[in-house]
């Protein structure tokens, strides 16, 4: 049996939008598309400490909190672990431009437009941002 690929993978979100990157064309797996950002869990590291060292990495944020959410991915190599965060330190920016050249806020209904790496994890990132809103509202 082949080991699966650990890869960890945050849904940042703030005010009702979610923040995406564009994978850089040059990029092995899936260029040229639409992704939240994230990547490899390394040996001895637990998924919730990737996502936390990926965020840092790729955005130059530092992520508190991020919540283990369900993320479909029809790709049977990787073992996907997704985090929903909505608080963090910084102003997320391309801090790893050979990964990625594009970041954006977009709106839920303006996600299915995108070309996505794992157009199947679309149900899982609104679901996500639903969360996100429900936790919003019950805060304020």
């Amino acid at each position: 049996m082949v080991a699966r690929i650990p890869i960890a993978t945050a849904a940042l979100v703030h005010d009702g939008l979610v923040l995406m990157a564009h994978r850089h064309p040059m990029r092995q797996a899936y260029p040229d598309r639409w992704s939240l950002v994230g990547g490899h869990v390394e040996p001895g590291e637990l998924p919730r400490q990737a996502v936390i060292r990926e965020c840092r990495e790729e955005l130059g944020v530092h992520v508190h909190d991020p919540l283990p959410i369900p993320m479909t991915v029809s790709d049977s190599a990787l073992d996907m672990h997704g985090f929903l965060i909505t608080r963090w330190d910084g102003e997320p920016v391309i801090a790893a431009p050979e990964e990625h050249d594009d970041l954006r806020w977009f709106r839920p209904n303006d996600l299915a437009d995108l070309n996505l790496a794992h157009p199947e994890s679309l149900s899982s990132i609104l679901r996500a941002v639903r969360a996100a809103t429900e936790e919003r509202r019950g805060t304020e």
